[in-house]
């Protein structure tokens, strides 16, 4: 008979330390996900990867442990999928891997042979068949561990969507569901429409989150605590704007420096005000907690936010990747949050100002009458596990 009362395992790095991905999928991933929009070689204005230098990359977030990679159908015109689906059929490592991919960005664009690009876009049923298809094919995969849809186009209906969704995890062609870049309420009708009648509902939210860009903590944050959502965020180093004054110099004088876009709204890679600010705020709690990076503390501050975030953090590089992932290792205090948030001052709006954010105590019920609030889940607190 086995001895199942050996000692854990140590993992060759934080990465390694798995946890459930939300309240309604206990898949176990690692708390940080591999961003495949920069593994690829068509999107050059994010910076030059080979496939050599996108397969080191996936090999090291795998041999530390990592086994959450996060891409979409058209990332890097489709290449970003055909090089993981490539590396996971070379590693022999596909039932290993959680696979996250998103349709409904145009897809095809690209393609000069597609006539009428219409159908490869959007939510409808039509656009999701074609683009789920055509991601088995490129991903080498007879299943997606999870698919999002990646943005809601505000003409399908959530019957509609959910349906369909729910349609390919009863082919058994996708495992879990997720949804990007969409308003809280129409995440919230749609899985009650899938509650209701028997549906896969979400199982986890991806948007943009950072110490710059906070909205996501207005109407995000409490509805994916209270459906039992993971988050994913997107945008946590601000695009790659968030850089020490010795980071940026360094950029301004690298050959390439400029040609990169880096993932912002304003597709510049120059840092703004707020950007120069939340960078030296994070430069300050690097020194204090003694992180090697300021990037791993922006990712660090998200991780302390709330339960169930797995970050989606880009890397052009090994070395970059193991910066990033520090952030594990780093543990951030009441009043560093607080500081690293005083920098960009983020006003809640209504109703969060009245009635507050569903934590702590209610401002009118407490002027009643002292009450004791339960408290709620709190984040995964860090593990001191050093990089092989």
């Amino acid at each position: 008979m086995s001895n199942w009362n050996t000692s854990e395992p140590q993992p060759p790095s934080a990465l390694g330390r798995y946890r459930i991905l939300s309240p309604r999928a206990s898949v176990r991933v690692s708390p940080i996900q591999l961003g495949g929009m920069s593994i690829g070689t068509e999107w050059q204005g994010m910076g030059e990867m080979t496939r050599e230098s996108c397969f080191e990359l996936m090999d090291t977030y795998y041999e530390l442990g990592g086994n959450f990679i996060d891409t979409a159908s058209n990332y890097q015109n489709g290449t970003s999928e055909e090089l993981i689906g490539e590396w996971m059929e070379r590693r022999q490592n596909r039932d290993q891997i959680v696979v996250a991919t998103k349709f409904s960005t145009p897809w095809r664009q690209h393609d000069a042979s597609v006539a009428q690009k219409i159908h490869f876009a959007g939510n409808g049923t039509k656009s999701l068949h074609i683009s789920v298809k055509a991601s088995l094919q490129k991903l080498r995969t007879d299943y997606i561990d999870i698919l999002y849809c990646h943005w809601y186009d505000w003409d399908t209906s959530v019957e509609e969507l959910m349906n369909s969704l729910h349609n390919l995890v009863v082919a058994g062609k996708v495992l879990y569901l997720g949804i990007s870049d969409a308003p809280a309420w129409i995440v919230s009708k749609a899985n009650q429409y899938a509650l209701d009648h028997g549906k896969t509902p979400f199982c986890i939210y991806q948007g943009q989150w950072s110490l710059s860009k906070r909205s996501f903590e207005r109407e995000i944050i409490p509805m994916a605590r209270d459906l039992g959502l993971a988050l994913a965020p997107w945008n946590v180093l601000g695009g790659g704007r968030y850089r020490t004054d010795a980071e940026d110099k360094a950029r301004h004088e690298a050959a390439d420096g400029k040609a990169r876009s880096g993932h912002t709204e304003d597709g510049k890679w120059e840092r703004d005000d707020g950007d120069v600010k939340v960078s030296a705020a994070l430069e300050r709690v690097a020194t204090e907690v003694g992180a090697k990076s300021i990037q791993a503390v922006a990712i660090a501050y998200h991780l302390h936010k709330t339960p169930y975030v797995f970050p989606v953090i880009g890397s052009r590089s090994a070395a970059n990747l193991r910066r990033n992932i520090e952030a594990l290792e780093i543990t951030l205090t009441e009043a560093q949050i607080a500081y690293l948030e005083s920098v960009l001052p983020f006003d809640i709006g209504f109703p969060g100002w009245l009635i507050g954010d569903g934590i702590g105590k209610h401002q009118i019920i407490a002027a009643s009458a002292p009450i004791d609030v339960w408290p709620k889940a709190k984040s995964i607190k860090p593990h001191a596990a050093k990089l092989a």
